[in-house]
């Protein structure tokens, strides 16, 4: 005999039937979203001083196959050319699908680049030009007169520049005593953010002339002058 089922039974079964076939496709996994492909938001092309840290961040944004911004993604950066440097060399990105970093581009080469890749998607390079020291100048102090063995009252402020007189900073600069012996302090220094640096000269024991070489990188070296009595 074939079983019987009351009306309600019926109507319960066939309720039952949908919310079970709901809950089937509920359980089937849904594959996670994956990076499809990066874009430079702000950062590329600047123009600076080498060895400097570029006025704007680079910030690069991550987008999936949708066009929709991926938040959580990984991105690394690698200077590529220049030998400057990225700070952080890598970053999660935020809920914008962003990633934000600071770059300071190298002390020499005048065109630097700087890539930006995540796990899986072509990576975006960014390009940067320095501006490279022209001109080593004696801004103050040249051709003083001064007591042998004593510092000049006024010290000597040497300027580095580049291109259109751009004021060049974190160059080292070097002071050699060529003739009547004395010292500089200091010797050796760094340009500050107006390209310059201001050091003593205490002239030698001869009397008469004396001179210096004042160099940096592959410039002229300038010579300084001054009269000991």
């Amino acid at each position: 005999m074939r079983p019987t089922f009351s009306r309600s039974r019926r109507l319960t079964l066939f309720a039952t039937v949908p919310t079970l076939l709901l809950g089937a496709a509920c359980q089937q996994p849904v594959a996670a979203a994956v990076a499809d492909h990066l874009t430079v938001v702000q950062g590329n092309l600047q123009v600076a001083p080498v060895g400097s840290l570029l006025p704007a961040q680079v910030v690069i944004r991550v987008y999936a196959a949708d066009g929709k911004l991926m938040p959580q993604v990984p991105v690394s950066f690698s200077v590529t050319s220049g030998g400057g440097t990225v700070d952080p060399a890598t970053a999660i990105s935020d809920a914008s699908g962003e990633v934000k970093a600071k770059w300071t581009i190298g002390p020499t080469l005048p065109i630097q680049t700087l890539t930006a890749s995540a796990p899986g998607v072509s990576p975006v390079t960014l390009g940067a030009t320095a501006i490279i020291p022209t001109d080593l100048t004696i801004a103050q102090g040249q051709g003083q007169t001064g007591k042998a063995s004593t510092a000049l009252t006024t010290s000597i402020l040497i300027r580095v520049t580049g291109g259109a007189n751009v004021p060049i900073p974190n160059q080292t600069v070097t002071f050699s005593v060529t003739s009547g012996g004395g010292s500089f302090t200091p010797a050796t220094g760094v340009t500050n953010a107006l390209g310059e640096l201001s050091v003593k000269w205490t002239l030698g024991p001869a009397l008469g002339a004396q001179t210096a070489s004042v160099a940096t990188g592959i410039l002229p070296a300038v010579t300084l002058t001054a009269i000991a009595n």
